[in-house]
């Protein structure tokens, strides 16, 4: 077997709308193609052996054991691969359960699609399932030693890629509301929502989290300095900095017992509590020193630790914070005590874990000898042994939920205590016999407040009720009446993607709001380019949903982005689906017109229920995606009398259709008629079906969005098929003598649409044309045909980039494809697309028109742009040009691809 490709997908895509994190492996067969596992010797009990756990495999059978009934009955070895990857990652502890294969048009070669948590641990499972079920078939077996290896890579590959259990909380809660999320791939920083209405966070530090709040809190003198001067009970202390203070800071706090820790530290590190002697007192401050250069010395208050949290000045979870300890059963020593705490699946190491894993140091050893213990020793039944002083889960505490229990007065005092310190999010520490009696009653003091502070306690106490803690911040960051979204209109179809992402856009510009959009030739924010390039794809479309300016996102999805990485977005507000044509077949496995619908549908699958899906009532195929999407439906059509249309609209649905000269908003029983068609430029004076049936698709589905008609007439109004805001779409320049025309037309459905214009010129047609290399023979010979039933003259070209194809060949087929057609047609063969294009300008009769199908369309404006102005400069604009003009304009034109 080879593995011939492995492709990751972040988003809605091909093979599920709402799994959205896929593997997707392209695995040639080879010499198992055509052996089926019940035909391989051995292999059955070689995998049986290997990974026993297939057993709870259903598969199609749908009965435990289902899998396995399957391979031993005889299936194909890609459906094998499928369920051993995803079991791998079973066993190295991510929980996953969807997968597919399937054959792909090229015999014994097959897509082999698996679920991941982890997309480096996704990938590592499909190459590692190949590797063991090669290894099955070669020798009956896998090595239990390669086994266990793979399970710990996976492991750890997880363990590296964990957002942490305090974010990973946030993130959990935010899909549960719905809200979108992702990572910004720097300093841990994790964005919840799109566009203007996102927010920020850094494990519990928001955007709203202020410097100076996280600076004092970070200051633990400062921050009791300040308490103490608003009446708020805290530890009596000192702060020094030199060993030769330390006995009078003791006498300045009251004498034992004390604490010292150091000023900066964090997570318990360098803290010694409950100091008795003058020796403990010495060796504390040498551990509290390797932390930080200066030390606190404080008054040690006896009492339970508890940790408060409060988020938008509300209490919304305690804990009770035990330090790490064994209980003893009489029977086993401290030490092994330890380790049947640390065989807890729960605890790990860090805090990666609910629970962290007990690690015994010099401090645990001190404090077990301060007990009268060693590691050796035997615990009474029942008795329990302390191994840390500080009751830090991080080193290996537990937590036990209190939020109940907290006195009324103490919930005041923590609130106002994270206001005075300044923090939206706050971790307060207090130490108090009683927590469901006031502090001043019972001698109680907050210790500390906490930036940042961790989330597990909280979410996964050890004993007691988890809280939900991260809805709290998440209702803080988007409270009900706030979105957490822009408006996002995903556009696609084979041809007019771009021309209506444009015209959609500037339609959304009308509402007085920052549009981001993406197109192939640049993606947008306002009046600006961001990045040139054929930017269709998640990356560009993650750049607008990132930028915090962004009001409304218009995304041209083009079908390559979605078969590479799937969508990048989870849900789209309106899904545009323009048409459904032959172009890029037999690329990506997409080798069927069928296959290319369902494709282009997940956009309009994608779309959350309260949107809408804008069909093409007129294409066949587009309007039959109407059964797979869970949103309302819009459709536009070129036929007011469309049988689906008038149906849909009489049952209170959406269209946009052309009328009486009109484009028309149609719902119920009322019409909107937004404006005649030859008062909207792009239309070529109401002359251009194909642009009409883009400015429909932009027009209702702006409507769906709630822009009004007014905004929608002015947009329509107001933009061009030009050079600035349409580059090579229908782009007819003038040059004096001639036109010249420039199109990004590359495949038949958008030649046989542009040659509805070009048959209407009246001089002689010239056409410089060609095609993107990656296409089938049958393609360009089929461009060919077309070419001369639309050309006088033809000039065959080729792109600078052939995309893997024999510089020529191309060429040679388009010739084919015009000699079936027409075997005495005028033409020639020039390969340079530079040179093509300047040796037909520079042969062009008067009156005539030549037509520019360029693979650089900035390329072909710039060589057209700089005869233009030599023709400005040379020529006296005269009136029957002027006429020329007009009659160009009134003749029928039909705008081609996006």
């Amino acid at each position: 077997m080879r593995i011939q490709k492995i492709q990751t997908l972040r988003g809605p895509n091909y093979w599920s709308i709402r799994r959205h994190k896929l593997i997707v492996m392209r695995l040639d067969l080879e010499e198992l193609a055509e052996k089926p596992s019940n035909e391989i010797p051995g292999f059955y009990e070689g995998l049986v052996e290997a990974l026993p756990s297939l057993e709870e495999h259903f598969c199609s059978p749908g009965c435990r054991g289902g899998f396995f009934s399957r391979v031993r009955e005889g299936t194909m070895m890609g459906h094998i691969i499928e369920h051993v990857a995803l079991e791998l990652q079973e066993l190295a502890g991510m929980q996953v359960g969807f997968g597919r294969t399937r054959e792909t048009s090229t015999p014994g070669v097959y897509q082999v699609v698996i679920e991941y948590l982890d997309e480096q641990a996704g990938r590592y499972a499909a190459r590692a399932a190949v590797r063991l079920c090669q290894s099955i078939v070669a020798q009956g077996s896998y090595s239990k030693q390669e086994l266990q290896q793979d399970l710990q890579d996976l492991a750890e590959l997880h363990r590296d890629a964990s957002l942490g259990p305090s974010t990973e909380s946030i993130v959990k809660e935010a899909e549960a509301k719905g809200i979108p999320w992702m990572s910004l791939g720097t300093r841990f920083l994790i964005q919840v929502g799109y566009g203007v209405h996102q927010k920020r966070l850094q494990a519990t530090m928001s955007d709203r989290t202020g410097i100076l709040g996280v600076e004092l809190a970070c200051d633990k003198e400062g921050t009791k300095r300040i308490l103490a001067n608003a009446g708020v009970p805290v530890p009596r202390g000192t702060v020094i900095s030199y060993f030769d203070d330390l006995a009078q800071a003791i006498e300045d706090v009251g004498g034992y017992p004390i604490v010292i820790k150091p000023l900066d530290g964090n997570h318990g590190r360098g803290i010694t509590i409950d100091i008795r002697s003058w020796e403990e007192a010495g060796a504390a401050y040498d551990a509290a020193r390797e932390v930080s250069r200066s030390v606190i010395v404080e008054r040690y208050y006896v009492g339970r630790d508890h940790r408060v949290l409060v988020v938008d000045s509300k209490v919304v979870a305690v804990a009770e914070r035990v330090p790490a300890h064994v209980v003893g059963d009489g029977e086993n020593t401290i030490d092994r005590l330890i380790e049947i705490v640390n065989q807890d699946p729960h605890r790990g190491v860090g805090h990666d874990n609910v629970l962290t894993r007990i690690e015994v140091d010099r401090t645990s050893v001190a404090l077990l000898e301060r007990q009268g213990y060693t590691l050796d020793s035997v615990l009474p039944k029942g008795e329990i042994c302390y191994l840390r002083a500080t009751a830090n889960l991080s080193t290996g505490g537990i937590a036990v939920d209190r939020t109940d229990d907290i006195h009324p007065e103490n919930v005041w005092l923590a609130q106002r205590v994270a206001k005075i310190i300044g923090l939206d999010i706050a971790g307060i520490d207090i130490v108090t016999p009683d927590i469901s009696r006031p502090l001043r009653e019972v001698d109680g003091v907050i210790v500390e407040v906490n930036a940042a502070p961790g989330f597990r306690m909280h979410v996964c106490p050890s004993r007691g009720i988890p809280r939900n803690v991260a809805g709290a911040v998440l209702d803080m960051l988007f409270p009900p009446e706030k979105p957490s979204r822009v408006p996002i209109l995903a556009v696609t179809g084979t041809n007019g993607k771009t021309t209506t992402t444009r015209l959609l856009a500037h339609i959304m510009k009308q509402t007085g709001r920052t549009v981001g959009y993406t197109t192939t030739d640049g993606t947008y924010i306002g009046n600006y380019l961001v990045e040139p390039g054929d930017n269709t794809g998640p990356q560009s479309a993650q750049l607008i949903l990132q930028d915090p300016t962004v009001e409304v996102a218009v995304l041209e999805s083009a079908r390559g982005g979605i078969l590479r990485s799937g969508l990048a977005f989870d849900a789209a507000d309106v899904g545009v689906v323009l048409n459904v044509a032959a172009d890029h077949l037999g690329l990506g496995d997409i080798d069927t017109i069928a296959q290319m619908a369902h494709l282009k549908s997940v956009v309009a699958e994608a779309v959350l229920p309260k949107g809408y899906a804008v069909l093409n009532a007129d294409d066949e195929l587009v309007a039959e995606m109407r059964s797979r999407v869970n949103s309302q439906i819009a459709y536009f059509s070129m036929q007011l009398d469309n049988p689906l249309v008038q149906k849909h609209i009489q049952q209170g649905g959406l269209a946009a259709v052309y009328e009486n000269g009109y484009l028309s908003i149609l719902k119920g029983d009322w019409t909107l008629r937004i404006e005649q068609a030859v008062n909207v430029p792009i239309t070529m004076d109401g002359k251009a079906p194909f642009m009409i049936a883009n400015a429909l698709a932009a027009s209702v589905a702006a409507f769906a969005q709630g822009v009004t008609i007014e905004q929608i007439r002015a947009g329509l109004n107001s933009f061009r098929a030009s050079v600035s805001q349409t580059p090579g779409r229908m782009n007819l320049i003038d040059l004096g003598r001639y036109h010249a025309l420039i199109d990004y037309a590359h495949n038949p459905h958008s030649y046989e649409a542009l040659g509805g214009f070009i048959r209407n010129w009246t001089g002689d047609r010239i056409g410089v044309i060609g095609g993107p290399g990656d296409r089938r023979d049958e393609d360009f010979i089929t461009l060919g045909k077309l070419s001369a039933q639309i050309f006088d003259r033809i000039t065959i070209k080729e792109d600078d980039d052939t995309r893997g194809r024999e510089r020529g060949s191309a060429a040679e087929l388009i010739s084919k494809g015009i000699n079936q057609v027409k075997p005495d047609c005028n033409y020639e063969v020039i390969l340079s697309e530079e040179a093509a294009i300047n040796k037909a300008l520079d042969e062009a009769p008067d009156g005539g028109l030549v037509v520019i199908l360029p693979e650089s369309v900035s390329r072909a404006i710039s060589l057209i742009e700089a005869r233009r102005a030599i023709a400005s400069e040379g020529q006296q604009e005269i009136s029957n040009g002027v006429a020329e003009t007009q009659s160009v304009l009134n003749s029928s034109v039909v705008n081609t691809v996006g």
